[in-house]
Parts: C-alpha cells; structure tokens; sequence
C-alpha cells in the first residue's frame, strides 16, 4: 500500500499521513514557520530507525528465549552538516530484564543489524518523482 500525504488546510503546513489503515500527521517546526503540531518528516526518519531497532531486539530476544522485557531506543541527530550531505543519528538503547553481559552484547549487535538500519546504511536509494494525471490545475 502506499503512504499518502494530503494537505488539510493551505493556510498552514498540517498535512496527514496515511499508512494502510493509520493515520498520521506531520507538520514544520515554528522555525520553520509551521505550527509545530505534530512531527516533522526527519522526526519520522529518525522514529524509523529507532522503532526498527526496538521491533527487530524485541522479535529476537522472543525467538531466542532471551529475557529481554523492554527495549528504549533513544534517538537525537545531529543535522548540522545536513547541505553538506552528513547527517549523524546517535542511538542510545537500553535493554530491560535481567541479563547477562553476554546477551546483552547479542542484543546491541543484533539492534545494528535491523533493517532500517542497514537501509540507512548500505543500500543505494533511488527516488524517482513524478506528477500524475491531471496535476495541473488553474
């Protein structure tokens, strides 16, 4: 399915985000004129990463029988060289339950092996645009 995003009122920046059957919204920050009443696109670029992260430990922890019994991903970026093409995610996460150093090392390593992770990571994104049927309009 794809994710659609419409705007909902041209005097501002709102927009919903629809994704199957969920409903989102995304706006700007007031520093960028918007109203700051909802996430940015970047806060969703990096809520990808950290969900992903949480989701991937939580699912192999459970297959493994590792008593894992809470992940907090934690995710701040650095986008001060953005233009320059450097955007720096720093991830800090925190394994529940008791665990063993061992497992705890499976788990961080695994945690670097999701895969938005490795799509951020390692593989070659195109991006190809397009205007459909009937986008012109007087």
């Amino acid at each position: 399915m794809p994710v659609t995003v419409n705007t909902l009122n041209q005097d501002n920046f709102r927009h919903s985000v629809n994704i199957n059957n969920h409903e989102l919204f995304t706006d700007l920050p007031k520093s960028l004129g918007g109203d700051d009443s909802a996430p940015s696109p970047h806060d969703y670029f990096d809520a990808a990463l950290a969900s992903c992260k949480a989701l991937t430990v939580t699912l192999y922890a459970k297959k493994k029988d590792i008593p894992l019994t809470g992940v907090t991903v934690e995710v701040t970026h650095d986008s001060t060289e953005e233009q320059k093409g450097k955007y720096t995610l720093n991830v800090k996460l925190t394994l529940k339950g008791v665990l063993t150093s061992e497992q705890h090392e499976e788990l961080h390593r695994v945690a670097d092996r999701c895969p938005v992770h490795k799509l951020m990571t390692t593989a070659e994104v195109t991006i190809e645009t397009r205007l459909s049927e009937g986008a012109f309009s007087q």
